[in-house]
């Protein structure tokens, strides 16, 4: 896949931003879930994305990939994270900014978003906060983006969770790829088989771009998580939205899909069978027949 590289910039933040190809087509950007960075989107995806009409871009969020990291001061998990009343590091509001700013740099005054279980929760965020500069909004796997502190365990599977962040590998290369590929297999679709080929390569790909494991930075995962929202509600969407969700996922429950499409205005929810936190090749044609029709 061709990666042609940008740099956005959002005050003092800086933003690791590649075009994926499809110049002409209708403007699509992809936002990855937590912590991990924009090497992990499956190459096989986003060339149906290309293939149906989109110029796809993807970045790294802050505090993941090759974009600004916030340090190492602060201490937690993402669980501790999500508990937080007060942010360790910056507000979703300014996650959401960010987005708008990688939108500056490709030139895109408005553009589809599709994010991924965090990224997910970013697109809500910004097309609540940024209207004007998003046509459609794709979530796939995320909570609600109105959700605070202790009413998120009603959608998130915190054993589960819990398990993730307790996970233990080598320090060096050989102990980052067995973390992302256990973090891999932990998040499969039961339905589908697992691909361990597809799974290195975008683990070894991060790693081999010179970039530091997202999946053991368990730090900048709490900064995230803990980024409050004090925008406005689901309710205010406007937005064309489009909810996806696996039917299997072992993280977030279908419960929160279906929670976001009936809290936006004309919504439409789509459950994903066999599908568990991840994007299996066997359902790379309906994502990407939805995400079409959503954006017309």
């Amino acid at each position: 896949m061709t990666r042609t590289p940008y740099t956005a910039r959002n005050g003092d933040v800086h933003l690791a931003v590649d075009d994926l190809g499809g110049a002409g087509g209708d403007p699509l950007l992809l936002i990855m879930g937590l912590g991990v960075s924009r090497f992990f989107w499956p190459d096989g995806l986003v060339a149906a994305l290309i293939d149906a009409g989109f110029s796809v871009a993807s970045f790294d969020g802050r505090d993941a990939g090759g974009s600004t990291h916030f340090g190492d001061a602060t201490t937690g998990n993402p669980v501790t994270g999500l508990l937080r009343r007060r942010p360790l590091a910056y507000t979703a509001e300014d996650m959401a900014d960010d987005t708008v700013a990688v939108l500056d740099a490709l030139g895109w005054q408005r553009a589809h978003l599709f994010g991924v279980s965090q990224g997910g929760l970013v697109a809500q965020r910004t097309a609540l906060r940024h209207p004007e500069r998003v046509h459609t909004v794709t979530s796939f796997a995320a909570v609600p983006s109105d959700v605070r502190g202790a009413a998120v365990l009603r959608y998130v599977r915190l054993p589960f969770l819990a398990r993730l962040t307790r996970m233990r590998h080598p320090a060096g290369r050989e102990g980052d790829v067995a973390a992302g590929l256990a973090l891999l297999r932990a998040v499969r679709s039961p339905g589908y088989p697992f691909d361990e080929r597809d799974a290195r390569l975008r683990v070894e790909r991060e790693l081999d771009a010179g970039l530091p494991s997202g999946v053991r930075d368990s730090r900048a995962q709490a900064r995230q998580t803990s980024a409050t929202w004090h925008g406005p509600r689901l309710r205010g969407l406007r937005v064309p939205t489009l909810v996806l969700h696996g039917e299997r996922d072992p993280l977030i429950r279908p419960a929160a899909g279906r929670r976001i499409a009936a809290s936006v205005p004309g919504a439409r929810y789509v459950e994903l069978p066999g599908t568990g936190h991840d994007l299996p090749r066997e359902i790379w044609p309906t994502v990407v027949r939805e995400i079409r029709a959503q954006a017309g």
